[in-house]
């Protein structure tokens, strides 16, 4: 049986559990007749402490309301347990009576931790998540009752779909996976994505959520070039060219281009451009960022060259 099981008040819980027979001891265990299981809580000896017994599955009464779900003779001993309160916060043994076999597991317990709010769902990546290409993402919430498992929605910037399943956890406890499928873009980055758990808990419910931002990888975006000053300048100015861009990962390459009679020349790399202005600098220049991602281009940009008495304006 698992280590420790969380359920919520007022709901059932189900214990996963099977036992084995040791080989010394087989020949005492008969499959065909009754085998009774008890459930005994905090102390594992059955003898000296009868009153630590709150389930037998021989008695029509007991102290914890539940059944044995699981086939004795198979040694399945799942239980399950119905309307908890937090007064079953404890550590339980189980003990097997099959005459002439009569033994307890002192060794192996489990812990049940009985809370009035469910614990929060938890919500996993598959992958990066890259704008433009398809991505999952899985929320999963214990489902301490099977019976009556929680209900996962989510909450999305964006159109998705859904599935949603039951599934067994290697300790054989179960809970519900909810995975989401959808295609992000670059305006998703940075948005809260939430999936909630609700459980239903007698005529009424409890909830509980997980929250998380999404980190979304995209090319350079809204990238564009500056000029300072805007107003032609004359010869000999100190004119200042600044590109901007938003990108995840961050830009790691800013390149300029100079267009001028038709000819395209890159001329400077760097986020800023600065040169101290002669005849030949005017013309239209543009910036290109890059990331991991791809690159992305920005409007042009016009550095023109204040007219001089006997000049014409260069362009």
């Amino acid at each position: 049986m698992p280590d420790r099981l969380d359920v919520l008040t007022g709901s059932c819980m189900q214990i996963p559990c099977s036992f084995d027979i040791p080989d010394q001891h087989k020949y005492k265990f008969n499959t065909t007749i009754l085998t009774s299981g008890v459930w005994m809580k905090e102390n594992p000896y059955f003898g000296g402490r009868p009153d630590s017994v709150i389930f037998n599955s021989s008695e029509t009464v007991n102290r914890f309301q539940g059944k044995i779900t699981g086939n004795m003779s198979q040694k399945n001993c799942t239980t399950v347990f119905f309307n908890v309160t937090t007064s079953y916060t404890n550590r339980y043994f189980f003990r097997i009576e099959s005459q002439p076999f009569l033994a307890t597991d002192t060794d192996k317990s489990v812990d049940i931790v009985v809370r009035d709010l469910p614990s929060s769902p938890i919500i996993t990546v598959s992958g990066e998540v890259k704008e433009g290409t398809s991505v999952s993402l899985n929320c999963s919430a214990v489902a301490p009752c099977p019976e009556y498992p929680p209900e996962l929605t989510w909450t999305l910037p964006t159109q998705f779909t859904t599935e949603n399943q039951l599934q067994e956890n290697p300790d054989q406890t179960k809970s519900v996976l909810s995975t989401v499928t959808f295609t992000p873009s670059y305006l998703h980055h940075e948005k809260n994505i939430t999936c909630t758990a609700v459980y239903p808990v007698g005529t009424s419910n409890k909830t509980a959520e997980h929250n998380m931002m999404l980190n979304v990888s995209f090319s350079p975006k809204d990238t564009s070039a500056s000029i300072s000053p805007a107003d032609p300048v004359l010869v000999g100015s100190c004119v200042n060219l600044t590109c901007s861009s938003t990108a995840n990962p961050s830009v790691t390459n800013f390149t300029w281009f100079k267009i001028s009679g038709g000819n395209l020349a890159q001329v400077a790399s760097g986020l800023s451009y600065t040169l101290i202005v002669t005849v030949g600098d005017g013309g239209l220049y543009f910036c290109e960022a890059r990331n991991s991602q791809g690159c992305g281009k920005s409007k042009e940009v016009q550095l023109a060259i204040k007219e001089l008495p006997g000049w014409d304006s260069v362009l």
